[in-house]
């Protein structure tokens, strides 16, 4: 029986593996898939997630318990020599090993792509976990109750302004409904003031969100503009060292923003563990394929080898892409998966292949309880409807009825009560309380050296003369003196 390797478990691995298993017939094919994390992500609802309005756990989906028919290996696969068909999968803990394959696909996804940039490698988080998401939200209501015992000041501003970096869809989204998220808990806090808090999101192009006309744009624009939330345009980050943040903009001024938040969002780059893979990868560190989603060599292709999502450049058929290739994005690495899947299968059948061709169905963003933005061509809807719209197609695209219905009991449940409103940011360090009282065995005393006896005086000595002095330890060292390192040493 061939065995298929599926590398990545995210959006285009899981639902590769998820197809597999309703294609393939009862002993046709073992599928494997290797991923590090236990779960899939649905990354579209990460900004809605960082705002309260999605419980963390509803947003991902559990690969044991919906692949019933793949064997799941929760490891990284570290190396791919696709010459002898084996790859090197490093568990967390335990020993590498060598498992081989028939076949392979490589799913890998995407991480966050930042640019050396002082202080955001040690300041800022990223927006591609679900980890960060709710350690988001997390640290926006821990800055509120922080910030609502201080007097007005430097300190309390510090801890009130959010800034995000990167004008795309995720940005925009992000900055939004943190916007929305804040407005709301402003009613929880009367200490505070919609004037003491304070949004920037910085942007290097002359516009946002790029998949939207430009009137859209700019409705998006005038829209956060009356939420009270700056946006820099043409204005890129040039230091975040110590939560200072420095916007440089086109005509070379700069203007200082402090903020104990700074969100990264200034695009993805393909996974870097392809790197370690013998296949041919393009400028961009992608794994170049063909439109059948076949790796290729040029015009070469590389027998049972596949790829697909952010990880793989995939020809855009339609002419619609960027450099003439599929934008990394879910809408396209959802349709791939199942193209892939439906690939696989057929070679092993001997029968054709078909070419993976998607028209774009538009482009649709939640801004917030209530407001979105939704573009199909020339057409374009904004405020509720538009709002609704979102959330219908996501909701519909969540993978899986039981993740469905938990996803839309969460927006149910905070229509009626509202947001969940409590802080779990000492989840960061769970062990901390109960270090704090935890009763700890007594150091051992420690013995008292005996004490140097004084050697006899030497004949001719008179008594009481003056002779060699040999001190105890008592008589050496007085009670109040501080102890030396290495006494410090033997307390610990």
């Amino acid at each position: 029986m061939p065995k298929i390797l599926v590398v990545g478990g995210g959006y285009a691995g899981f639902y590769t593996a998820w197809k597999l298993e309703k294609h393939l017939r009862q002993g046709e094919a073992e599928v494997v898939m290797v991923d590090p994390l236990p779960y899939m992500t649905y990354q579209p609802f990460l900004p809605e997630v960082a705002a309260g309005s999605i419980e963390p756990r509803h947003a991902v989906v559990s690969h044991r318990r919906h692949l019933k028919k793949t064997r799941v290996v929760t490891a990284k696969v570290t190396k791919v020599d696709h010459a002898t068909k084996t790859a090197t999968i490093t568990p967390e803990i335990g020993e590498p090993w060598e498992e081989s394959y028939d076949q392979i696909v490589m799913t890998a996804g995407a991480v966050s792509r930042t640019f050396p940039i002082a202080g955001v490698a040690d300041e800022a988080i990223g927006l591609k976990t679900i980890e960060e998401a709710a350690a988001i939200r997390d640290k926006v209501l821990t800055n509120f109750a922080k910030a609502s015992n201080l007097p007005a000041g430097p300190e309390r501003d510090r801890l009130l302004t959010v800034v995000v970096v990167g004008g795309g869809f995720a940005g925009i989204e992000v900055f939004a409904e943190l916007r929305s998220f804040v407005t709301d808990l402003l009613k929880s806090y009367p200490e505070l003031s919609f004037d003491d808090t304070h949004f920037h999101l910085v942007e290097a192009m002359g516009r946002i969100m790029p998949e939207v006309s430009l009137e859209t744009s700019h409705w998006v624009l005038k829209n956060l503009a009356q939420r009270g939330a700056n946006v820099h345009l043409d204005t890129q980050l040039a230091s975040a060292v110590g939560g200072v943040c420095q916007l440089k903009a086109k005509d070379e001024s700069i203007q200082t923003v402090e903020s104990d938040l700074i969100i990264w969002t200034a695009g993805v780059m393909a996974n870097p563990m392809v790197k370690g893979t013998d296949f041919p990868l393009e400028p961009r560190g992608r794994i170049t394929v063909q439109p059948d989603l076949r790796v290729v060599d040029e015009d070469t292709v590389i027998a049972d080898a596949w790829a697909c999502g952010d990880v793989a450049a995939v020809p855009d058929l339609t002419g619609g892409g960027v450099g003439g290739m599929c934008v990394p994005n879910a809408q396209h690495a959802v349709r791939q998966a199942k193209q892939l899947a439906k690939n696989l299968v057929a070679t092993l059948r001997g029968e054709a292949t078909v070419d993976y061709k998607h028209e774009n169905l538009g482009a649709v963003a939640g801004l917030g309880i209530g407001i979105g933005v939704f573009q199909s061509g020339k057409f374009a809807m904004k405020g509720f409807l538009a709002w609704g719209a979102h959330r219908g197609y996501h909701g519909m695209a969540m993978p899986s009825w039981e993740r469905k219905w938990r996803v839309i009991g969460d927006w149910v449940g905070g229509f009626f009560l509202g947001r969940d409103i409590a802080s779990l940011d000492d989840r960061e360090t769970p062990r901390a309380a109960f270090e704090a009282f935890a009763s700890r065995p007594k150091p051992a005393a420690t013995e008292e050296p005996a004490a140097v006896a004084a050697p006899a005086p030497e004949a001719g000595t008179p008594a009481g003369a003056a002779g060699p002095a040999y001190a105890t330890p008592a008589e050496d060292v007085s009670k109040d003196a501080a102890p030396v390192d290495g006494e410090k040493a033997t307390a610990k």
